[in-house]
């Protein structure tokens, strides 16, 4: 009697299945990291090589693919679940569910990653109040990646910092002056700071020597640098008090003087929000003591109504002689500066902008000081090779403004975005 043949569709999926069973085991293990975990733990049924290989995984992402919905108990019970049959070790935990609301399971978990050695700690709080972190995670010693949001930080008395950091990202939190001082002193590490949306502190004083890279928006009184010579990239944001409160004036006097003092070596410079107008205080005349040779990229945030903003912009402009690529965002202007709209160059230096050649501006009016800072640019930019202009609203008497003006590039291109 002849043998029948088994159905193809069968005999398709045993030969899916034996390509999976015979798949390299790291194969197995990138595939699994690319997953979502709840659907890394439903693979444990396609073969036995497959079956406890997500119990191994060395990093764990717990957000809104866990759990559909918003059940809160199912959330805490996937966790618990994961944790309970892991073994080995967790190179990464991130927690980051906008549904979930924080409790005392958290403490529970930072204890079991504690004898995990992690590496990578990421805990985003999206609903409530700050979080309070408990002490045990100050006990982490071997993280290099901590990424915390919209919690409470209180470390414990015997906290001495951690060692192996290298990477800090907080936003939305709430920690004493000393506290944040401590924390960046005892990170000897310390390569990238992020630092958002804050309080509970206004000095940004910080002492970090391996530090590289420095993202920090909020409301702050005064930014110190201490022993920052590697840092290189900078972008800083100083928000405005409520509609209720007065504007915070800066309390220092020389403050670009100071500020650019402390970062000889920066090659990369956001200034966002106001705070060109903390750099204002006491500015210079002409261009700062000792000029920024490294500084390539800037992108600066500028109020035109505000005479002292406008000449701090001008004088960190000449003070760039490296300077390759310049942002300008121009904030609505409300009624023209008070003062003479004069950008000469009154030094030994004809083009101070040798080395600039590309200019983006957002936001430009057709008002004059902002037009004449154009032609500033333009008259003193000899290796400029395009301009790009996106002004507040149509205005084809600008354009023709624009299209006048004499450029020292013969090869300056002018283009002219819509708003």
């Amino acid at each position: 009697m002849k043998q029948r043949d088994p159905p193809k569709s069968h005999y398709k999926m045993d030969v899916e299945l034996d390509r999976l069973s015979n798949l390299p085991c790291h194969i197995i293990d990138q595939i699994l990291q690319h997953m979502p975990i709840k659907e890394a733990v439903r693979t444990s049924v396609l073969s036995t090589k497959w079956r406890y290989k997500s119990s191994t995984l060395g990093h764990l992402v717990f957000d809104h693919q866990c759990v559909s919905g918003r059940n809160q108990t199912t959330f805490v019970n996937i966790v618990d679940h994961v944790l309970l049959l892991h073994t080995g070790p967790i190179h990464m935990f991130k927690l980051s569910n906008r549904d979930f609301l924080a409790t005392s399971d958290i403490d529970r978990w930072i204890l079991y990653l504690s004898r995990c050695s992690v590496k990578e700690f990421i805990l985003e709080i999206w609903k409530g109040p700050r979080f309070t972190i408990p002490s045990r995670l100050f006990s982490l010693q071997e993280m290099t990646h901590l990424e915390l949001f919209n919690c409470l930080l209180k470390p414990p008395l015997t906290f001495k910092g951690f060692r192996s950091l290298k990477s800090l990202d907080i936003q939305h939190v709430t920690l004493a002056q000393d506290v944040f001082e401590k924390l960046i002193v005892c990170c000897p590490l310390l390569e990238r700071l992020t630092l958002m949306n804050f309080d509970g502190f206004t000095d940004l004083n910080i002492d970090a020597p391996n530090l590289q890279f420095f993202d920090v928006g909020g409301s702050f009184e005064d930014v110190n640098f201490v022993n920052t010579l590697n840092l290189t990239v900078v972008s800083i944001a100083l928000y405005e008090h409520g509609p209720n409160q007065q504007r915070r004036s800066p309390r220092n006097s020389g403050n670009l003087v100071k500020f650019f003092a402390q970062l000889p070596h920066v090659q990369r410079l956001e200034i966002q929000s106001h705070f060109l107008k903390y750099l204002a205080a006491g500015v210079v005349s002409g261009k700062l003591p000792k000029p920024c040779l490294d500084l390539n990229f800037l992108s600066i945030r500028v109020y035109f109504s505000d005479w002292e903003e406008v000449l701090t912009a001008v004088f960190l402009l000449r003070s760039s002689p490296s300077l390759q690529e310049l942002e300008i965002l121009v904030r609505p202007d409300e009624q023209p500066a008070a003062g003479k709209t004069n950008f000469s160059v009154n030094d030994n230096c004809n083009r101070p902008f040798a080395q600039l050649r590309l200019v983006k501006i957002s936001g430009i009016s057709d008002i004059e000081i902002q037009v004449d800072f154009i032609r500033f640019l333009l008259s003193n930019s000899p290796m400029l090779e395009k301009m790009i202009v996106k002004p507040a609203s149509v205005n084809w008497e600008l354009v023709k403004k624009l299209l006048r003006f004499k450029r020292a590039s013969a090869n300056a291109e002018m283009i002219y975005l819509d708003p």
